[in-house]
């Protein structure tokens, strides 16, 4: 039983939205991922999906992109990317899936650790950050923080978080997002949302005792890692 991450599917089932804007080797980009999923994934392990799992804009769509994911094998946790406006009542997408759970303001569990998450925000990085910029990057910690909290409500003191936007801004300076996870003790942070020339913006690796793992499709060549 093994724990995975991949990021940014980008699946266009009843869409025509190519990929290959962002290189050459987004062509086929979804064959490619399958292979490597069932090639590496067994029943018994999860796979955490950090956002835009698909470019529907209406759920009656996107539950064909869902489907694809639900017909791979291991569990799967998923939080909301920037794209994902399918995206519907929490309560209703929970019920869909025996195998896919959908992080908002809660937390699932693999094994002693608690999965939190939200979608995230570009953190400030300059005067032209606006109101509405603001105001979902207040309203993302918020969540952020209605997550993690009732997974230490409930005990965990192992908390990985799948956030969809960088943590940090293009500076790599710290951010809100940055302080919440030291604040919780958070172990791990995977997100992704980067492609093509903004990878040069990665923030992995160890930071204050805090792992960053990017999990664009791009950036880990289509093919789940894993954490755990």
């Amino acid at each position: 039983m093994g724990l995975f991450a991949i990021s940014d599917l980008h699946l266009s089932s009843t869409n025509d939205k190519p990929m290959d804007i962002f290189g050459e080797k987004w062509c086929n980009h979804d064959e490619k991922i399958r292979q490597n999923w069932i090639n590496k994934i067994q029943e018994d392990d999860m796979v955490l999906i950090a956002g835009d799992i698909s470019w529907s804009m209406k759920m009656e769509d996107g539950i064909k992109d869902l489907e694809w994911v639900h017909s791979l094998p291991g569990k799967k946790i998923i939080s909301k990317g920037n794209h994902d406006y399918w995206w519907g009542s929490i309560k209703k997408l929970n019920a869909l899936y025996d195998d896919i759970n959908f992080v908002q303001n809660n937390f699932f569990v693999y094994e002693d650790y608690a999965i939190c998450g939200t979608r995230g925000w570009n953190p400030p990085s300059s005067d032209k950050y606006s109101e509405h910029d603001k105001k979902i990057y207040s309203r993302e910690q918020i969540r952020l923080k209605l997550s993690l909290e009732s997974a230490v409500k409930a005990g965990y003191k192992k908390i990985i978080v799948m956030i969809h936007f960088p943590p940090v801004n293009d500076k790599f300076e710290e951010s809100e997002f940055t302080r919440i996870f030291k604040e919780y003790n958070v172990e791990k942070v995977i997100y992704g949302h980067l492609h093509g020339y903004s990878l040069k913006r990665v923030y992995e690796g160890i930071h204050e005792n805090v792992e960053y793992i990017v999990t664009s499709c791009d950036y880990i060549d289509f093919n789940p890692i894993k954490i755990l």
